[in-house]
This record gives structure tokens, sequence and C-alpha cells, in this order.
């Protein structure tokens, strides 16, 4: 599998699947899942805390490390796929209307290079 050749459906069908052979659909409770995915999240943030944002970049070149994220980031992944699986809502549908959103509150011509009206024209901290 890889991501061009797999549908976020194709995904949401794999965690169904696995959720749905261990017949732990009464656990996957919208407050479970959001409070397990937010535990994976703080796992997946661990591999970078206390990094600087070069060495940060800097674990794509370190395949111990990058395998260790990208399985925490599976991790996430699985769990926002559950959530969407429990509440049926469509990923697709859901970032595209996000997007739509996002394009209207930055606009390219005010927030390019920049994250907001304050900042320091882009820098990193």
């Amino acid at each position: 599998m890889s991501d061009s050749e797999t549908t976020v459906s194709d995904l949401r069908e794999v965690v169904a699947t696995f959720v749905n052979e261990r017949d732990w659909k009464t656990f996957h409770t919208p407050k479970n899942l959001t409070m397990a995915l937010a535990i994976e999240v703080a796992e997946l943030m661990e591999h970078f805390q206390w990094l600087t944002p070069e060495a940060s970049r800097a674990v794509a070149a370190d395949p111990k490390r990058l395998a260790a994220v990208r399985e925490e980031l599976a991790d996430v992944c699985c769990y926002v796929l559950a959530i969407a699986n429990e509440l049926e809502i469509d990923v697709s549908q859901a970032m595209t209307d996000k997007m739509v959103k996002n394009r209207l509150k930055y606009p390219v011509e005010e927030f390019r290079g920049r994250y907001g009206p304050e900042d320091d024209g882009g820098q990193e901290t």
C-alpha cells in the first residue's frame, strides 16, 4: 500500500475491520477515541520534545528515529479514522470544507511566509 494507490476509504476499512474482528466497537465511543488520540499525539510529540527546529527536521534522515515517529503517526491516523468511522464523518469532505475556511481566514497575500500579523517574518524560534 502507498499513499498514491490507497484511498481514505481503504484505510477506514482497514481500521474498521481491525476493530470489528476484536469486537471493540463497544469501547470505541467518541469520548474514548478522542482521549486515545490525544495520548497518541503526545507520544508522537515526545519524539520532538526539546529538539531545535533543525534537529526536528533531521529526524527524517535517522532511520531508527524515523521508524519510531512513523509508528506513532500511524497510531494517530488509526484513531482519527476510527473517530471518522464512529461518527460517520466523510474525511475528504471535512478536509475540503476546512481548507476552504482556511483559505478565507489566511489569504495568501496577507500570510505568505508568516503565520500571523505579529510574527517575526516566519522565522522559527
